[in-house]
């Protein structure tokens, strides 16, 4: 049984869509000693996972792949600007990811092969993402989430292959839990935090009768209920940031529903893991 926990790299102030971004200055960076603390977390509950590293947050925290790096983690790509995928032309995206890869790169000697856009921005909108992330040699993509509004309701619950003119590209879900009220976002952020536990191992369960791994997903804002918001409308706020909840409880309690592994791993060894 898979359960793999993966954290989305960026910072308290990295929220989509924000009108009139304020100028955040790098004093007030939280990112990576929030980062090292899932790490150490991590450490202690034998997980083993793939970090979605923010090419901004490379550029700010030039030491933080490698630190993730000899942790025994893998790196993958979050894009570069955390804007949306679907508001990029596809230039700009392949600009984008280009210029992220071969940062991490730099910075860790290992070439990415994973990709997760900002908010799950790819998906049927952006079919052409899919082939420039093929022709750029990725193996694998993370970021349709069948959930209605951000992403695709009747999409795939589990990891499928999409062909693109380059060749294959797998696509991993993030977790989510079907309900009688459709489906419920149980594999990170606001459910995460706050969902009962019960449906969230609804959700895990499912996924691992079906053979299939169920993809989790952490923010490293998330292990720092203290640390400052941006004020941002009390829907935003809530998706972005929840209540002052930290996670690591929950990842405490579910780290023994399975064992966790780069999805890098996870993907190479298709179908034989499962």
């Amino acid at each position: 049984m898979i359960t793999c926990f993966t954290v989305d790299v960026e910072d308290w102030f990295h929220v989509c869509g924000v009108a009139d971004f304020p100028t955040i200055q790098l004093s007030q960076w939280r990112v990576f000693d929030n980062t090292m603390r899932i790490l150490d977390l991590f450490d202690e509950l034998g997980i083993r996972s793939t970090f979605f590293v923010l090419g901004a947050v490379a550029m700010a925290e030039p030491k933080l792949a490698a630190r993730i790096v000899a942790r025994g983690h893998e790196i993958a790509s979050h894009g570069f600007s955390h804007n949306l995928v679907y508001e990029l032309t596809p230039e700009l995206f392949k600009t984008e990811i280009i210029r992220t890869s071969e940062l991490l790169a730099e910075q860790t000697g290992v070439r990415v092969v994973g990709f997760r856009a900002p908010q799950w921005s790819v998906g049927v909108r952006t079919p052409w993402a899919f082939e420039i992330l093929s022709e750029e040699g990725y193996l694998y993509d993370s970021s349709c989430t069948p959930l209605p509004f951000i992403g695709n309701s009747k999409g795939s619950l589990s990891p499928y292959v999409l062909s693109t003119t380059s060749g294959n590209l797998w696509e991993i879900p993030p977790l989510v839990t079907s309900t009688i009220f459709g489906n419920l976002p149980s594999g990170g952020g606001w459910g995460l935090r706050l969902l009962p536990k019960r449906i969230i191992m609804s959700g895990i369960n499912k996924m691992h009768s079906a053979g299939n791994p169920a993809v989790l997903f952490l923010h490293p804002r998330e292990i720092d209920p203290d640390g400052p918001r941006l004020n941002l409308h009390p829907i935003k706020k809530f998706a972005a940031y929840g209540t002052r909840t930290d996670v690591a409880p929950v990842v405490r309690s579910l780290a023994r529903t399975g064992k966790s592994i780069p999805l890098r791993e996870m993907v190479e060894s298709w179908p034989s893991a499962f």
